[in-house]
Parts: C-alpha cells; structure tokens; sequence
C-alpha cells in the first residue's frame, strides 16, 4: 500500500486491503491496548466491570433483500458484535445520513424494522442523529450505529485466542446473507430463492457460553 494511492472498494470489503488499511492508516493512530485485540467489539473497563463498545456503518444495496432490509441488518449486526465479544448488549445509538428526495414510506418502513429487530434483541435504541444531505451525495440511505453492552465473564474470549485444532461453531449455513444481497442486487435466480438469515444472536451465544468448556 503506497500513501500515494487512493481508496477503492475493496479497501471496505472487510478483507486484505481492509486489514492493510487498519493496520497501516488506523492502528498507527489510534493504538491503545482495547483497540489493538482488533475484536468486534473493544471491552473496557468501566468502574467495578467493563463494558463491550462497537461500531458499525451500513450501506447495503439493495436497502431491501429477501430475508430483511438495511435497518434490520443494521441493528443485528451491532447486536452480534457484542455478543460475539461474550458481552450482553444493552443500548444501541443510530446515526442516519438520508439523501433529500429520499421516499418517507420506505424510511418509515427502515425504522419499523429497527425497531422490531431491537425488540427481538432485547436492546434499547437510546439516541441517534439524522442529517440530510443533497441528492447524489449519498447512495439514499447510510446508516452508523454504536452498541454498549456489558461484560460480566471473568475470562477473555476474542479471534486472538484461537488455538490450532479449535473447532469453529457457526449459527447456520455460511454465506446466506451475502448471496442473499448479491442475488437480490444482480436479479439472480436461484431454486431455492436465497433469503438471508440475519438476525439477532445474543442468546444463542449466552447459551453457547453457558455451557463447558469455555470458549475462547
């Protein structure tokens, strides 16, 4: 990566050149001992306990696809950050960056969906922010978030701890959501059709912690 090169899709595509960005651009700046584990959510110390923190930008296109919508994926994805660190999500933030001319039927629709998929999570949406922005300087609708949940395990858990010979427990078929937008975005036919599977996954893994051995 030369710093005189310039950012192209791949750099946010959650892969190498993502990895190479954070850690050439990201880590140098913001090095501290929570951000420097590169877990999916930091867990800090908050008085007697600690917290777990994270944050997350959607831009999903097409904003509706089989099996959920930009708002759901949004408020799930902060969710399993969390709950993937061992933490109990609590409180969620949303930020929405909405383009003018933006239709109030499909915001009013997005927002529902939050909501209802913060009901299934049992988080609360606690604040947020809206600004608008002029047609073409945004693809319709961008949503940030940032979750807080707490951390009440007396052990470490996070990708730095695997071990060769761990075994990998997933929550179902790889790839769902993904081919699912894809298909959806391209028209693509499949039979089956794809639907994705986002959802809320804290109680599957406070029961996944609950059981012997530990998880790393």
């Amino acid at each position: 990566m030369h710093r005189t090169g310039k950012i192209t899709l791949g750099y946010g595509s959650g892969g190498e050149l993502y990895h190479k960005l954070v850690t050439k651009f990201f880590l140098p700046a913001f090095s501290n001992p929570y951000l420097d584990q590169l877990s999916d959510a930091a867990l800090c110390p908050a008085g007697n306990s600690r917290i777990a923190l994270t944050s997350d930008s959607f831009v999903v296109k097409p904003r509706f696809f089989p099996g959920g919508d930009i708002g759901r994926l949004a408020v799930c994805g902060t969710v399993n950050d969390l709950a993937m660190s061992g933490a109990r999500p609590l409180y969620l933030t949303s930020a929405l960056i909405i383009e003018s001319g933006f239709p109030l039927l499909e915001l009013e629709l997005i927002v529902k969906s939050m909501a209802q998929a913060a009901a299934e999570a049992v988080v609360l949406i606690v604040g947020g922010d809206t600004k608008v922005v002029d047609q073409g300087a945004c693809d319709g609708l961008f949503i940030t978030t940032a979750g807080v949940g707490i951390y009440e395990l007396d052990r470490e858990l996070g990708p730095q701890l695997a071990l060769p010979g761990d075994q990998i427990i997933v929550s179902g078929e790889i790839a769902d959501h993904g081919m699912a937008v894809i298909a959806a975005r391209h028209q693509l036919d499949f039979n089956p059709p794809l639907t994705s599977d986002v959802a809320p996954l804290a109680g599957l893994a406070a029961a996944a912690l609950a059981v012997p051995p530990a998880l790393r």
